[in-house]
């Protein structure tokens, strides 16, 4: 008996260390290197409706997503909306093949600890595709929104 409440007790705890971001929660911020290995920090982008897009090269459903999130990016991004994709790939070869092969033109960061990543982490992510969209102060205003939802809502939040 002792044994099983020690297991509920380990299995509960760490949900509660891996919980994701709620709605009308502050978006943790993070920095990351992009592309040209330039450190990039979510609060650079104060004042601006953004996307977190957490994904990888080799899922699937990140990238049949991909065009989608790179429409909404191009036709918003000049009214003050900006998409931050995060890789959890491990290798930087795949991710940067896959940036080109799906034409992404918003920003790429990348932390080649994958799913150990510490942005990762701390945004509760355990499955991919995950997104978070934020109002311009940088509060979680939805999640997991995608094509036409997402596209209401970032032309709801631009207007505010």
């Amino acid at each position: 008996m002792k044994f099983l409440i020690v297991i509920i007790l380990s299995f509960s705890s760490s949900l509660f260390l891996n919980a994701q971001v709620a709605i009308g929660e502050m978006a943790p911020d993070f920095s990351l290197n992009n592309p040209k290995n330039s450190k990039v920090s979510l609060s650079s982008f104060r004042g601006k409706v953004v996307m977190i897009d957490f994904w990888a090269s080799w899922c699937g459903p990140c990238r049949v997503a991909n065009p989608s999130v790179e429409r909404i990016y191009q036709k918003y991004k000049a009214k003050g909306f900006e998409v931050l994709g995060i890789s959890i790939d491990n290798k930087k070869k795949a991710w940067l093949k896959a940036i080109a092969q799906d034409k992404i033109h918003y920003q790429q960061l990348n932390d080649t600890l994958g799913w150990y990543s510490p942005v990762a982490e701390k945004y509760g992510i355990n499955q991919i595709p995950t997104s978070f969209l934020l109002d311009k102060e940088g509060k979680i205003i939805a999640i997991d929104l995608m094509g036409s939802q997402l596209e209401m809502k970032v032309k709801e939040l631009i207007k505010k």
